[in-house]
């Protein structure tokens, strides 16, 4: 049920309110919203009329926010970009039934979208909406239908359909100097990921050589990690996906000759307590016949 009109002021005067508190001053803000400083003070009043909280304290022709009027102004921000999400979201699917995924950079990028060419080919009804996402979210607050995880099935409150196992090979440029024994790898500059700690250690261990402690570079994200290699900063332990692309492309070679395989699993996840609509049934079905909530 929506909120009774008392409560759902005008966009144009929200839009006021959020380039006031964003920008500084009535002025600014209506150089942006292309009207006129009286345009958008009327705005502001009747704002404040309809809400009966004061917002702003009005010294002349100057505007300055109360404590309420600044978390308002931020508390609203996130709705108005939401509402503008939407409308470009329909805007672009036309009569078309979309499908919202937050993805992980390198897997989307390499592993994800090639196979969405014959997805779209037998569904060409439904347009599917990627967005990026590094870490677990709340489903209630982004509106994503669905998401691409990486680990365990530790995401509370979800269902959940395995895409694909993870292994890893070190990776580095052609010019990076070769070794002949795995522990010649602790010698050379070690790239890192930060959602990964501990992941050379751990790939070391399953070698059998010991390393502790280990140091580098960090990268938020394995597409940035191996650009980092392929430019010569160091060594990037690489996902299978991401590794064969950039071999093939003669960007990186392996620094050590085997994969092996990590403990993590990708995963498809949904909200569990949210119907699960036709367009995301129809993905489930096509990754994993039959896979339902």
């Amino acid at each position: 049920m929506i909120a009774p009109r008392r409560f759902l002021p005008s966009i144009s005067s929200l839009l006021a309110l959020e380039a006031v508190e964003r920008l500084g001053t009535a002025t600014a803000a209506a150089s942006e919203l292309a009207l006129t400083h009286s345009a958008v003070s009327r705005q502001l009043k009747f704002l404040e009329e309809q809400i009966g909280v004061t917002l702003f304290q009005r010294q002349g022709r100057s505007l300055t926010l109360t404590p309420a009027g600044a978390e308002y102004a931020r508390a609203i921000r996130d709705n108005l970009q939401g509402i503008a999400q939407a409308s470009l979201k329909v805007k672009a699917g036309g009569s078309r039934s979309s499908l919202s995924l937050a993805i992980l950079p390198a897997f989307g990028l390499h592993w994800l979208t090639p196979r969405l060419r014959d997805f779209s080919a037998r569904h060409p009804d439904v347009v599917v909406n990627l967005g990026t996402r590094l870490a677990p979210f709340d489903f209630s607050h982004d509106r994503f239908d669905a998401a691409i995880h990486f680990g365990m099935r530790d995401w509370p409150g979800c269902g959940y359909l395995p895409l694909a196992h993870e292994r890893v090979i070190p990776a580095c440029a052609p010019a990076m100097p070769r070794v002949r024994q795995v522990a010649g790898l602790l010698d050379l500059p070690l790239l890192h990921l930060e959602s990964r700690p501990g992941a050379w250690e751990r790939w070391f261990d399953r070698q059998g050589c010991r390393a502790d402690n280990l140091g580098g570079m960090i990268f938020d994200q394995f597409l940035h990690m191996a650009e980092a290699a392929a430019l010569g900063l160091g060594v990037a332990l690489l996902p299978e996906f991401l590794a064969e692309s950039e071999f093939r492309a003669g960007r990186l070679v392996t620094a050590w000759p085997d994969y092996t395989p990590t403990e993590g699993t990708y995963y498809l996840v949904w909200p569990a307590g949210r119907p699960v609509g036709r367009p995301l049934q129809l993905l489930l079905d096509w990754l994993g016949p039959g896979a339902r909530v």
